[in-house]
C-alpha cells in the first residue's frame, strides 16, 4: 500500500529487462499477475502520453492499463475490467507485446464501400474483392464435419406461409456445451465491434461476419419440432430478446413453432427461444427474408448487424454455406453432434447472371483501350467465368455479386479494376441531333418568361393530404417507403401545392406581388401501373406589370391571355377553348374556373383558388404537356402585319345567363369572314336595367384587312348579319 494513500499500491512490477516501480490505483491489483504496462514515454489512445514522475513522494515509470486506457470501448468489457486493470493470462511472457499476445495486432485495408455493395459485409465477400486487386485465389471455407445417423426431416419441419419468405434451412446440433469462445473468435467480434457472448452464439455472429449470412440460433427443445413462417396478425404481441414486449402488424415477418411467434424474422429472436447456459440441442436456421418488409421491421424495433445484410441483399448459394460452416464450429467449439440432413425451404436463383458484351462498348464507354486479353484477365480475377469469341464477350457473374445485372456494371468493373488512373481523360465524342421536344420546352419556358413570370424550382414531395388536392382526376397517390418526414412523404400529383406553398412563403415575408411558373413532373399509380406527366403551372396574384409603368390587378383574364399566348406560340392557336368544367375541384371557385380544351380534349385547368384556400386572389393554371405535346402541329405561318389601319366596333347584346359567350364569339368570328380578325368579351353586366335570367355581354370586334383601308359601308352589313344570326341562334337582342 501507498504510504500516504488509502488505495494507491506501490507496485514493483518485472518488464522483461528491468524491474520497475509503479504506482497504480486499480482495486483488482495484485502480487503475481501479468498485467498491460505503458512504459515512459508511451502514447495511448486520446492522446495521453505516459512520463515517469513522483506520485505522493513515490517514484512511478509507468502506467498499468485497463481495456479502456488501450482503446477498448466499454461494451465489450467484463465487470471487473470496467472497474479495474486487465489481467492477462498466466502464459504472458513479460517485456513482450500484449496487444500481439491478446490477438489485437491485426492489419487493416481500408475499403469505402458503396451501398449497392452488400456482398463486402463479409470476410469472404472482402476475400473475393482484395483476391481481385492483388490477383489471388479465394481460399475455401472449412465446411468438414460429422453427422449421425438421425435424420432431421424425420422428427422437424418446416411450414412456410409467406412469398416474403424466399429460402429456409434448418439443420439441428445436439449435446452442444455451453462456455466461453476461443480467444481469436473473441478478438475477431471485438475487431468487428460485436460483444462475445458465449461460444454457442458467437459462433453464430462469427459465421454471419465470415458468409455475409445471418443465422439464428433456436433452443430445439423449447419447440414443438416445428417451425413455421407468416405473417404476423395485426396487435400480435411477441416479447424480444431484450426483453421488450413488441407490438406487432401485418408488415412483420414472424417466426412461429406453429403455436406462437418466437422471433421477428431478420431482426431479433424470441425470448422464449434464446440460447441460455442450460441449453443442449440445438436448431440452426439460415434464411432470406424479403429486404423491404425486414427494413421497415428493423426501423420499428432496432437495426442490427443482421438486418443490415438482410435488407441490402444475399446470395442463397452463401446461405447453405452458412449453415454448414456453423455446424463445423458448432462440432469443434462446442462438442456438438450433427443430425443428419437438412430441412430445406428454397424458391431462389442459383444459377450465374449471363451478360453479353462487346470490347468495343466497354472501351467506349470508358473512353480506353483495354486490350481483350486484359479484360478477360479482370474477369478472372473476379472470379466471374469468361469465355471470349472474338471482339464479343460471355460473361457469367456469380450470384454472390447481386449488384451486377447489366452491361454497365460490368464496365464498371473493368474500369474499377483496371484502374481510373490509367485511363487517359479526353473530351467525350457523341453525336447528338436535336429533338423538338427539348426544343418546345425550351421556346415555352422562354415564352414564359418573357411574358413577365419568374420560373421556380420546387419539391417533387408533399404531404398525402397535399398530393390529393386541385384535382377531381382518377389516381392513387404514390408514398414513399422511408420518407423524410410526415410533411414530405407523397409524391406530388398536382404542382399547384408545391407553387402555393411558395406563395405563401412570399406572402409571409411581404411579398404580395407573385407571379411564377414551374415546369415540372406529377406521378401517380393506376392499378399496378406507374407513371408519370410533365407538367406546367403558373400562379399568379397581386399585381401584374403589363408595360413599364404600367401594372394591373391580376385576373381571370390575364391569366387567360398567358395561356393564349403560350397556346399560340406552341402552334395551337385556333384549336383551343376555355369550357366550364362539369366537375369543379373544392380547391377551385366555382364561377372562375375552366378547362383548357385542345382539339376537344382537356389537357388543363385555370381559374380562381376558392376563398377558403386563400382570402387573397390567387389564379392557378396547370397543363398536362406530356399529352399536349403529343399533338402534332404544322409549322407556324407567320404574316406581314398590315400596313392599313384596323377599325374596331363594339356590340352589346342581351343573352339569356346560361349562354355561354365563347358560344357566341365563335358565331360571330364565323359570320363575319375574314375581315373579322378579332373578337373579344371586354364586359359582362347583369344589374340594374337587365331583365331577371338575362346578361348583357359586350364583345370588341377588329376588323382589317391585308389589301386596303376597310370603309362603314363594307363593315356595317357584316355587323348587321351578325346581329341577325345572334338574334337567330341565340335569341339575342341590341342592348339599348
Amino acid at each position: 500500500m501507498h504510504p500516504d494513500s488509502d488505495h494507491l499500491h506501490v507496485c514493483k512490477v518485472d518488464v522483461g529487462k528491468e524491474v520497475l516501480n509503479i504506482v497504480c490505483g486499480a482495486p483488482n491489483v495484485a502480487k503475481g499477475q501479468k498485467v498491460i504496462v505503458a512504459l515512459n514515454g508511451a502514447e495511448l489512445p486520446g492522446g495521453v502520453k505516459i512520463k515517469k514522475g513522483m506520485i505522493r513522494g513515490q517514484e512511478s515509470n509507468g502506467m498499468i492499463c485497463s481495456l479502456s486506457e488501450i482503446g477498448i470501448e466499454s461494451k465489450f468489457q467484463s465487470e471487473e475490467d470496467k472497474t479495474g486493470i486487465h489481467v492477462l493470462g498466466n502464459d504472458a511472457k513479460p517485456g513482450e507485446d500484449p496487444i500481439k499476445y491478446m490477438g489485437l495486432d491485426d492489419e487493416v485495408i481500408d475499403f469505402d464501400l458503396t451501398a449497392n455493395r452488400g456482398d463486402l459485409l463479409s470476410i469472404l465477400g472482402m476475400a473475393y474483392e482484395i483476391g481481385a486487386i492483388y490477383d489471388k485465389k479465394v481460399k475455401d471455407i472449412d465446411l468438414s464435419h460429422k453427422e449421425d445417423d438421425e435424420d432431421i426431416n424425420k422428427t422437424f419441419s418446416l411450414d412456410i406461409k409467406t412469398d416474403n419468405c424466399k429460402i429456409f434451412l434448418a439443420k439441428r446440433a445436439l449435446n452442444v456445451e455451453i462456455k466461453e469462445s476461443p480467444d481469436f473468435i473473441k478478438n475477431r467480434l471485438l475487431a468487428s465491434g460485436i460483444r462475445p457472448i458465449n461460444n454457442v452464439v458467437d459462433i453464430s455472429n462469427y459465421v454471419m461476419l465470415e458468409t455475409g449470412q445471418p443465422l439464428h440460433f433456436y433452443d430445439a427443445d423449447s419447440l414443438n419440432g416445428k417451425i413455421e413462417v407468416r405473417m404476423a396478425e395485426d396487435d400480435e404481441k411477441l416479447t424480444t430478446l431484450d426483453d421488450i414486449e413488441r407490438t406487432l402488424t401485418h408488415d412483420d415477418i414472424v417466426i412461429s413453432d406453429g403455436k406462437r411467434a418466437i422471433g421477428l424474422a431478420g431482426v431479433m429472436g424470441g425470448l422464449d427461444t434464446e440460447i441460455e447456459d442450460t441449453t443442449k440441442n440445438v436448431i440452426i436456421e439460415a434464411a432470406i427474408f424479403d429486404s423491404v418488409k425486414v427494413r421497415l421491421t428493423s426501423k420499428k424495433i432496432v437495426r442490427s448487424e443482421a438486418s443490415n445484410r438482410f435488407e441490402k441483399g444475399l446470395d442463397s448459394n452463401r446461405t447453405y454455406i452458412a449453415i454448414e460452416r456453423a455446424c463445423t464450429l458448432l462440432e469443434k467449439y462446442a462438442n456438438a453432434t450433427i443430425s443428419k440432413g437438412t430441412c430445406v425451404y428454397d424458391k431462389t436463383e442459383k444459377e450465374d447472371k449471363k451478360i453479353d458484351i462487346t470490347l468495343e462498348k466497354i472501351n467506349n464507354l470508358l473512353g480506353s483501350n483495354i486490350s481483350l486479353d486484359e479484360v478477360v484477365n479482370i474477369f478472372r480475377r473476379l472470379g466471374f467465368k469468361v469465355e471470349a469469341k472474338g471482339n464479343n464477350i460471355e460473361v457469367l457473374v456469380p450470384r454472390r455479386r447481386i449488384d451486377i445485372d447489366i452491361q454497365e456494371d460490368l464496365i464498371e468493373e473493368v474500369g474499377r479494376i483496371y484502374g481510373v488512373n490509367h485511363i487517359e481523360g479526353k473530351l467525350p465524342v457523341v453525336p447528338t441531333t436535336p429533338g423538338n421536344y427539348d426544343k418546345n420546352l425550351r421556346n415555352l419556358r422562354n415564352k414564359v418568361i418573357a411574358l413577365g413570370l419568374n420560373e421556380t424550382l420546387s419539391y417533387i414531395l408533399v404531404n398525402e393530404k397535399e398530393a390529393l388536392k386541385f384535382t377531381k382526376d382518377n389516381f392513387e397517390p404514390i408514398k414513399l417507403l422511408d420518407p423524410m418526414s410526415e410533411d414530405r412523404n407523397t409524391l406530388r400529383y398536382s404542382m399547384i401545392p408545391s407553387l402555393f406553398k411558395i406563395y405563401e412563403y412570399n406572402i409571409a415575408h411581404g411579398n404580395k406581388e407573385v407571379s411564377i411558373f414551374e415546369i415540372g413532373k406529377g406521378f401517380y399509380k393506376h392499378g399496378e401501373e406507374y407513371g408519370e406527366d410533365l407538367k406546367l403551372c403558373i400562379l399568379m396574384s397581386g399585381d401584374f406589370y403589363i408595360g413599364i409603368n404600367n401594372k394591373k390587378q391580376v385576373d381571370f383574364y390575364i391569366l387567360k391571355g398567358i395561356v393564349e399566348e403560350m397556346l399560340d406560340s406552341l402552334g395551337y392557336e385556333n384549336r383551343y377553348s376555355f369550357v366550364k368544367p362539369k366537375d369543379i375541384p373544392d380547391e377551385f371557385h366555382p364561377g372562375q374556373t375552366a378547362d383548357i380544351i385542345v382539339n376537344g380534349k382537356k389537357y388543363g385547368v385555370m381559374g380562381l383558388l376558392h376563398p377558403e384556400v386563400s382570402e387573397n386572389k390567387v389564379f392557378v393554371c396547370e397543363i398536362n404537356l406530356s399529352k399536349l405535346l403529343e399533338l402534332k402541329t404544322g409549322k407556324m405561318k407567320y404574316k406581314e402585319i398590315s400596313k392599313f389601319p384596323n377599325i374596331k366596333k363594339d356590340l352589346s347584346i342581351v343573352v339569356d345567363k346560361n349562354i355561354e359567350s365563347l358560344d357566341i364569339a365563335k358565331l360571330i368570328k364565323k359570320t363575319g369572314g375574314s375581315n373579322l380578325t378579332n373578337v373579344e368579351v371586354f364586359d359582362v353586366y347583369e344589374g340594374k336595367g337587365i331583365e331577371e335570367g338575362k346578361r348583357s355581354l359586350a364583345f370588341s370586334l377588329t376588323f382589317g384587312s391585308q389589301d386596303k383601308t376597310l370603309t362603314d359601308d363594307e363593315i356595317n352589313p357584316v355587323i348587321e348579319k351578325i346581329i341577325a344570326m345572334t338574334e337567330k341562334e341565340f335569341k339575342a337582342e341590341l342592348r339599348k
